[in-house]
């Protein structure tokens, strides 16, 4: 069996990258390693490091397993896993900027990475610019000499507009900046960011990859260009993550790829149907052919997954709070890629370039596990007490 699954289907993949059985006396999992010293078996060794793990932070089998299986799925030159998705967000941007540098995010970018960027990177003196989702080749005109990184993220977080990730990494690497792509949503089956240029991509494990609303972690992924100074800054950060996490995502990754057509399936039918409905004004999800970037979507992209946002037809927050105080199967809570359905409202108020226009307040919908027609008839019941707010 071909180690870089170059020879197996995606869920085969899934299924057996990572870890060898006969590693460990036949045992189809990995050990879960809890470790902090390790010893060396002389003094010679100790001084050159000269076997594989030395440290508990710089790696054990446990990591070694999900890394190579993350780095199957993205093609990369070396993953690291981190405690979080911010994690995995905050730790190659200070890999690769420094004081005086330049940086380019996208403004419809997760906004807990638009806080690190605005409150820490600024205070470590780099200076931080937004731009609009959709801007494409067209990004080249606001590069810099100083310009270090390009970060995205496609689709757009809450408002799901699709980047020209292709485009922008050109129009990047030309003037010697490197590429991020935050990739939570698509995950590595149904986009893989390094095959359209992307330098280093960041997931967010305790969303699909985890898969049950019970896990925090991150993992990034490089090329070989950047894998050796974002393995020293992980190294030099120590900012690992615990055995027990890692062991539980290595564990939802074997079913990723079902669950993942589940998603995709129930949220399309949901979205379809949705916009069918009084009171939804539209349906921003890049899988359905009205959304504005569904071409772009249908070239870069080889399936969608299970989150996409509504907009209510008028109203404001009494009408969003209403339609989410009345459904009964969907939670009210953050995160998403968990076996369970989740709303929240959607704040834009921190964007400044891509806030619209949209005709009413906004839901982001996580679809779950559940059977469509149950989570339907939530959605209606969402509907018509926001109708009558």
């Amino acid at each position: 069996m071909a180690k870089d699954g170059s020879e197996m289907g995606i869920n085969t993949r899934l299924a057996h990258s990572g870890n060898n059985p006969h590693d460990y006396f036949g045992f189809v999992n990995p050990p879960v390693v809890h470790a902090s010293t390790v010893l060396y078996p002389n003094a010679a060794a100790m001084a050159s490091r000269s076997q594989k793990y030395t440290y508990g932070t710089r790696g054990t089998p446990t990591t070694d397993a999900l890394n190579s299986a993350i780095d199957a799925l993205e093609g990369s030159a070396g993953t690291v896993a981190v405690p979080s998705g911010l994690a995995a967000v905050t730790l190659p941007l200070l890999a690769f900027l420094s004081a005086g540098d330049h940086l380019l995010i996208v403004d419809s970018v997760y906004h807990p990475t638009r806080n690190f960027a605005d409150t820490m990177l600024k205070r470590l003196g780099i200076e931080v610019e937004y731009y609009e989702p959709r801007i494409g080749a067209g990004i080249a005109a606001l590069i810099k000499p100083n310009t270090r990184v390009v970060f995205t993220e496609s689709p757009a977080s809450n408002t799901f507009e699709v980047q020209d990730i292709p485009a922008i990494a050109t129009a990047a690497h030309a003037a010697g900046a490197i590429v991020m792509m935050d990739n939570t949503w698509a995950t590595p089956l149904y986009f893989r960011p390094l095959d359209h240029g992307v330098d280093i991509s960041i997931h967010a494990a305790t969303k699909y990859p985890a898969g049950h609303s019970d896990v925090l972690l991150g993992t990034v992924s490089a090329n070989a260009a950047c894998w050796n100074q974002l393995c020293e800054t992980f190294n030099t950060m120590g900012c690992c993550a615990g055995p027990d996490d890692v062991y539980q995502v290595l564990r939802g990754l074997r079913t990723m790829g079902v669950r993942l057509e589940r998603h995709q399936k129930s949220a399309l039918a949901l979205a379809g149907w949705l916009e069918g409905q009084p009171g939804v004004a539209q349906v921003l999800h890049p899988g359905l052919p009205s959304h504005p970037d569904h071409a772009l979507w249908k070239r870069d992209f080889c399936g969608s997954s299970g989150i996409f946002s509504i907009v209510l037809a008028g109203g404001g927050q009494k009408q969003q709070h209403a339609f989410l105080d009345a459904l009964k199967f969907f939670g009210l809570g953050y995160s998403w890629g968990g076996y369970e359905s989740l709303a929240v409202p959607v704040f834009l108020g921190d964007r400044t370039v891509a806030k619209g226009p949209y005709d009413g307040p906004l839901v982001r919908l996580q679809i779950g596990l559940e059977d469509v027609e149950d989570l339907k008839a939530d959605l209606a019941r969402g509907l018509a007490a926001a109708a009558e707010a």
